[in-house]
């Protein structure tokens, strides 16, 4: 959830290790998920933009474990959970966004295996690697500055939810979403599936609705909230939404 609110380190929580443990084996199974699909689809462990995206992944989650661990454990813990006050059109957007995240996967492993699409160029699948890390970058970014960053659209009253407009929320009120936009898109390409481009724009449609209804849910729930979003104009893309 990209809730705008800064980074504060919480409280301590009886039940915080149980949380950590719980988020960190969610991370795990979904890693193994995306390995099976992406290998098994395929039919093939030499290919090599799968592995590096692996990477990519596992660099990633690595790092921000590590600061998030050092700066805000609780918010690890926060993710681990469905928490109260989640909406219920936010389970179905989160749910179809998934689904079409690990379609993309799907396809582009047959896509390799079956040769739909025409082949596409060394020099393009490094430019969208490239554009792959910049957006996953810019979705921890958002993570790492906002103690808030929950994985479910809700009020966090219970951990003292306020808004602040530190990092990229100076650009953009959604940035977790601009960054998983990106890196979902441009990941078709790295993977040389044209096909898988589909369900990742789908993916991005239902991350775009998304960040609507949570924006105004926001607006409306969240002191001061209103006024953030007075000055910093654009949800998604500077110039643009």
């Amino acid at each position: 959830m990209n809730n705008t609110t800064c980074m504060e380190p919480g409280t301590a929580k009886p039940d915080l290790t149980r949380g950590i443990l719980k988020r960190g084996l969610q991370i795990g199974i979904q890693m193994l998920v995306t390995a099976a699909i992406l290998f098994i689809s395929s039919g093939r462990l030499d290919w090599w933009m799968a592995w590096v995206y692996l990477g990519i992944q596992v660099v990633g989650v690595g790092v921000n474990s590590f600061v998030l661990m050092r700066i805000s454990p609780e918010l690890i813990a926060e993710r681990a959970e469905v928490g109260a006050g989640t909406k219920g059109w936010d389970r179905i957007l989160a749910s179809l966004w998934g689904l079409m995240s690990l379609a993309t996967l799907l396809i582009a492993g047959l896509d390799m295996r079956f040769g739909w699409s025409p082949e596409i160029s060394p020099a393009v699948q490094v430019v969208a690697l490239v554009l792959v890390v910049l957006g996953f970058s810019f979705s921890s970014w958002a993570m790492l500055s906002n103690a808030f960053f929950s994985g479910a659209v809700r009020i966090q009253e219970e951990r003292g939810h306020t808004v602040c407009s530190s990092g990229p929320y100076r650009f953009v009120r959604h940035p977790g979403y601009a960054g998983w936009t990106l890196s979902g898109i441009a990941l078709t390409l790295m993977l040389g599936s044209l096909w898988a481009v589909i369900p990742a724009v789908l993916a991005a449609i239902a991350l775009v609705v998304r960040s609507a209804f949570e924006d105004k849910m926001l607006q409306e729930e969240l002191d001061g909230y209103s006024d953030y979003a007075q000055r910093v104009r654009y949800r998604l893309v500077p110039g643009l939404w």
